[in-house]
């Protein structure tokens, strides 16, 4: 695969032959991909094309039928079940969709960001409860609501605690899952702002699955594209969505770009 901006430096994450099928029908098959630091990995493809399957082998959701998933010299996907839990609590972190799925709904605003600090080892309250307000501040949450519940959030102010929860460890590597999806267009644009501010200034390495080709777009380095749960193109987003080479990726590119 195409990579000319991280090509000096080693991959955070190769997978290989990631597959796994839904009795006669294939969710993801044979997928290859490398990820290096400070990049984000884009994922498009219409419903059903294997995109979430994928990322939901990655972060164990589902179990993969076959392949590796490699960081640091292990395979993940081979890890007994309390590292890998681990790894999702600390150096990994999901964002899902539906910020109700990544949030503990009856546990306050900052409770929820110092859960996953006391996952990775924080113990003082007094610093956990000042590092809670400083993401929330940094998520345009204001800090004198960190007592409040996320049920007394909008939706966008949701999507943005699930975001401070996962980076709040700084993780080396973020799953997300049509972040912006479901929320109000001015909603999203102030959202993909602050992901994209954030994503620069920590270096994330991101994986974003998305059908939105305006968030790959602002997003996205690389791009794949997904169709019936293989990768059918791959390169630089730019060079993806300026030219595409593949007949589906262009009817897919058409469909949702403007003429």
């Amino acid at each position: 695969m195409e990579n000319t901006q991280f090509q000096d430096d080693a991959p955070l994450l190769k997978v290989r032959g990631l597959t796994r099928s839904y009795w006669a029908r294939t969710g993801c098959a044979e997928v290859d991909l490398d990820v290096w630091p400070g990049e984000v990995l884009g994922i498009v493809g219409e419903s059903g094309s294997g995109k979430s399957t994928l990322l939901s082998c990655l972060a164990g959701h589902l179990e993969a039928d076959a392949g590796s998933v490699v960081q640091g010299g292990e395979d993940v996907l081979r890890l007994p079940e309390p590292a890998r839990r681990r790894l999702m609590r600390t150096d990994w972190a999901y964002i899902h969709q539906h910020a109700r799925d990544g949030l503990r709904m009856n546990v306050s605003a900052g409770g929820n960001v110092g859960e996953r600090m006391m996952a990775g080892g924080a113990r003082h309250y007094g610093s956990i409860r000042d590092t809670a307000a400083d993401w929330l501040q940094r998520v345009e949450i204001d800090p004198a609501r960190i007592d409040d519940r996320p049920t007394a959030f909008s939706g966008g102010m949701q999507q943005r605690l699930q975001i401070a929860r996962g980076l709040v460890t700084a993780p080396k590597l973020v799953l997300m899952d049509e972040p912006t999806g479901g929320l109000d267009v001015s909603v999203q644009a102030r959202l993909l702002d602050l992901l994209r501010g954030l994503v620069r200034d920590m270096g994330l390495a991101v994986i974003l699955v998305t059908h939105d080709i305006g968030v790959v777009r602002l997003l996205a380095d690389r791009l794949m594209v997904m169709r019936h749960g293989r990768v059918v193109e791959a390169g630089l987003t730019d060079r993806v969505l300026d030219d595409p080479q593949h007949d589906y990726t262009q009817l897919l590119v058409s469909s949702v770009l403007p003429a």
